[in-house]
């Protein structure tokens, strides 16, 4: 419920930057602008997203005649099980031939879903420690976090875009006018700092979007250890087998596929994964008769 509200502030704070400069930088006009050309784009790539991302990653569809695979058949059978107790459409599955262990769900909403795998996280973890990740991954389908970072997304691209509007008015001549009024300094502040004040937030919206999953997928898949073991394992995997991955999708893993070190940590899509594992934990000690599901 917190990260739920924290979801809420901080989109309500990328509002506000919105309003804020848009008024001060673009006027109103160019503040309508600038959130609709980047909402259009934004919204193109949301529609498109399972299509853009898994082709982006060379996924490979699981199709009913590769089930003879006991790997993939296990796989198979366990998504299907998380996404009965889901109440959701099976999603489809794919697999990323990459020795980086990781994981994304994408889609416009669950009806149009995908969850991807990497071989590399089939390689390390158990058939349990699979059932957390496949349950974090459905949890964010059924909350729709595909559509959350979309508005985020569009929110903080026109932000940026009025940013960059305002440079422009500055180098062919506005600067002058900015100066006589007094507000030159100000002016520049702004341009610079509001970009990267929405950026932040739009990565603590990430973040406790994790925070929402992983509660979400140890409920589904039973217990918060299976979880908890698997992101331990997946912090150490991704860091001897770092995954070229594109910035862009990072959000969209259940680990960032590559590590951030000193202040750019501070830009990082994921929570600190002992902290997460810690609230697991926690959550794991509060729930009375924790037993292992098989699938």
């Amino acid at each position: 419920m917190w990260n739920m509200v924290k979801s809420a502030v901080f989109l309500g704070l990328l509002t506000g930057i919105l309003l804020v400069i848009g008024r001060s930088l673009g006027g109103e006009t160019g503040m309508i602008l600038a959130f609709g050309l980047s909402l259009v784009m934004n919204v193109g790539s949301w529609w498109f997203s399972d299509k853009i991302v898994l082709r982006m990653y060379n996924a490979h569809e699981i199709t009913p005649d590769m089930l003879s695979n006991p790997r993939l058949n296990e796989l198979s059978r366990t998504l299907e099980v998380l996404a009965r107790r889901g109440k959701i459409p099976v999603p489809r599955l794919y697999v990323i031939d990459d020795p980086s262990p990781n994981a994304f769900a994408t889609g416009r909403n669950p009806e149009h879903s995908a969850v991807a795998v990497t071989t590399g996280i089939m390689d390390l973890l158990t058939p349990e420690e699979l059932s957390g990740v496949l349950g974090h991954e459905l949890t964010h389908i059924i909350n729709r976090d595909t559509l959350i970072s979309t508005l985020a997304a569009s929110i903080a691209g026109a932000i940026t875009m009025i940013a960059n509007m305002a440079q422009m008015a500055a180098i062919f001549g506005g600067r002058e006018r900015e100066d006589r009024e007094g507000s030159g300094l100000s002016g520049i502040a702004m341009m610079i700092l509001a970009p990267v004040a929405s950026f932040l937030i739009q990565m603590a919206i990430s973040r406790s979007r994790e925070f929402m999953a992983d509660a979400g997928g140890a409920a589904l898949c039973g217990n918060p250890h299976f979880l908890a073991q698997g992101l331990m394992k997946l912090e150490g995997g991704v860091n001897q087998v770092p995954m070229a991955a594109s910035p862009a999708t990072a959000h969209m893993f259940i680990l960032e596929p590559f590590k951030r070190l000193g202040i750019m940590s501070l830009f990082s899509t994921h929570p600190d994964t002992e902290e997460r594992v810690r609230r697991l934990e926690l959550m794991a000690g509060g729930m009375k008769g924790v037993v292992r599901h098989e699938f």
